[in-house]
């Protein structure tokens, strides 16, 4: 806030210690961040490479000269029309990046930008072709050069608001997600499609209200004025800026504005400034401007920590399970190519028990895992829930079903906080839109009190607390594992399915993590087990199955199993 506050300070002073030049600089810097305001969230929380974003710009800019022009509209609402034009725009240029990822989303972008210049040359009789379009005179009192600084700032000091309220509600932590840990924002039940639509009809309509105040501030469009040179400043000034965080990217949107009139001579050579400036980024300091202002990363840590979850928290974290008795394989094959992970199996796991399940690596104890959550497609067999049967390839919908599960390999967001991971649990529990998280309205205040209350107090119950504040990747490898489970119990599920979570911790932490996962199934919640440590199996499930080459070997108690020649000469070896 007190950067924030800073700027605001300058922005207030500088008409008053600066000629009309540099507040001219101002007004231009405070347009442009319009603009990647919305594109931070695009590309800096989200993680999507969209480069031809002056496109928009240019679109809300036409918008904004045409409609007085051609349909004699007053300027509100050629203002309204551009931020319109500039949302359905925002959805064209969007809709790729479902399908697409990295480099090809960005040609596409890029693409689109080409496509809209190509119009605004060939449609003369709209656009004036290569002459352009005068914009429309502003009403008083903008039309004053004081006047339209004021409007400019206060429009990019109300989307900067904006943008820092959804970055720090459920909608920031998921665009997160997806950037940096895609397969679990879809376990906790993350609707990527969703989410990516309003983001970009979000930023779309931004750019689209910056490209009317572009179109004041020249006061005369033509398509020169959208050059890629531009639509490189504010893509860099993200980049520099750093992921997610707002102040980074608008430090860098202000550095890059003002750069060229401090080296004017250089101008010519502003692209090749342009990139030598990102690769210095790149190489000195990856993480932007937002690895230098992140407290987060330098707090110094207790050491000598030890994991000691409080059990006596989870029958209030886990009040809310559904009333599902169990889930049910009946037969189920999958394969990948002619490899068979999976061949026939029956499984049954049911609610306030652990059930076990083993095998050699490659036995198929994963793949099983990934049908019940839905990342995989069974060619043969079925999935039910409490007798109801479980879509296939909806992996949204298993946590909305109460279904939860951790990961082989800790799937966490690094660069977030511990309590933002663990918030992520409670995305499908929030009750705010996307408008309302914009505006931070009292919905979304309250979501985000009873979603900090509640991961504060799964970090408590999982043997975390007081590392709340601490970014997720300056955790110990054993507190990752513990951090998956807190995450999970934020669903409050009916179902937990935990993937190999004694992987790589002492004998201690071994001992308190059973204990931990005998209490939740006390709680009524139905876990299934995937694990190597053979002890753990024994110790606290009351069923196991032993899988090998996809197929049941052997099922039963732990104590049949200790006794299974099949299992002892093709598992538990003697």
């Amino acid at each position: 806030m007190l950067g924030y506050g800073a700027l605001l300070a300058a922005a207030v002073l500088l008409p008053f210690v600066a000629d009309n030049y540099w507040s001219s600089i101002a007004t231009r810097a405070a347009v442009y961040w319009v603009l990647v305001s919305g594109l931070n969230l695009i590309v800096g929380f989200a993680g999507q490479l969209a480069i031809g974003y002056v496109s928009i710009l240019t679109v809300g800019a036409y918008a904004f000269c045409i409609l007085p022009a051609k349909l004699n509209a007053d300027v509100p609402l050629a203002v309204l029309g551009s931020i319109l034009f500039g949302a359905v725009s925002g959805v064209i240029v969007g809709l790729p990046a479902l399908r697409l990822r990295t480099f090809y989303f960005a040609m596409a972008t890029l693409g689109f930008a080409t496509i809209v210049t190509q119009v605004a040359l060939a449609w003369t009789d709209v656009t004036g072709g290569g002459i352009g379009l005068p914009a429309p005179e502003l009403p008083w009192p903008f039309d004053t050069s004081l006047g339209f600084y004021v409007l400019c700032m206060a429009v990019a000091a109300f989307c900067t608001w904006m943008t820092a309220n959804l970055g720090s509600s459920r909608f920031g932590r998921a665009m997160v997600a997806i950037r940096d840990a895609e397969v679990a924002a879809e376990a906790m039940g993350v609707d990527k499609k969703r989410l990516f639509i309003s983001i970009f009809i979000f930023a779309g309509a931004l750019a689209g209200l910056s490209g009317a105040l572009f179109s004041s501030l020249q006061s005369y469009i033509t398509p020169d004025a959208f050059t890629f040179d531009l639509s490189l400043l504010f893509f860099i000034g993200v980049l520099i800026g750093g992921r997610g965080s707002i102040m980074g990217p608008l430090l860098g949107t202000i550095i890059l504005t003002v750069l060229p009139e401090i080296a004017a001579p250089l101008v010519a050579w502003s692209t090749f400034l342009y990139a030598v400036l990102l690769l210095a980024i790149v190489l000195l300091l990856p993480g932007g401007i937002a690895a230098l202002l992140d407290r987060t990363n330098r707090k110094a840590l207790t050491s000598g920590r030890s994991i000691t979850p409080d059990l006596s928290r989870l029958s209030a974290l886990l009040a809310g399970a559904g009333n599902a008795a169990d889930i049910r394989l009946s037969g189920v094959r999958l394969s990948f190519g002619g490899v068979h992970a999976i061949d026939g199996l029956d499984l049954l796991i049911q609610r306030g028990e652990v059930h076990g399940l083993i095998g050699p690596n490659g036995s198929g104890k994963t793949t099983t895992l990934n049908a019940i959550c839905g990342f995989g497609h069974p060619q043969e067999g079925s999935v039910t829930m409490g007798g109801a049967p479980l879509v296939m390839g909806k992996t949204t919908l298993r946590a909305r079903a109460g279904i939860a599960r951790t990961f082989q390999t800790p799937r966490i967001v690094g660069e977030a906080t511990v309590l933002a991971n663990v918030m992520l649990g409670g995305d499908v529990s929030g009750r705010a839109t996307f408008v309302e998280a914009a505006l931070n309205l009292g919905r979304n205040r309250a979501d985000e009190r009873r979603l900090r209350a509640r991961a504060e107090e799964a970090l408590t119950a999982v043997g975390l607390g007081g590392l709340g504040d601490v970014r997720a990747d300056r955790l110990q490898h054993s507190e990752l594992r513990f951090l998956e489970i807190a995450r999970a119990l934020m669903l409050s599920p009916s179902f937990l399915l935990v993937d190999e979570p004694a992987a790589g911790l002492s004998p201690e932490e071994i001992h308190r993590l059973g204990a931990l996962i005998s209490a939740i199934a006390r709680a009524g919640v139905g876990v299934l087990l995937v694990e190597h440590h053979a002890d753990l199996i024994f110790d606290i499930c009351q069923r196991v199955t032993v899988l090998n080459l996809g197929r049941e070997l052997a099922a039963g108690t732990p104590a049949d199993i200790r006794a299974h020649q099949g299992v002892i000469s093709a598992y538990l070896g003697g």
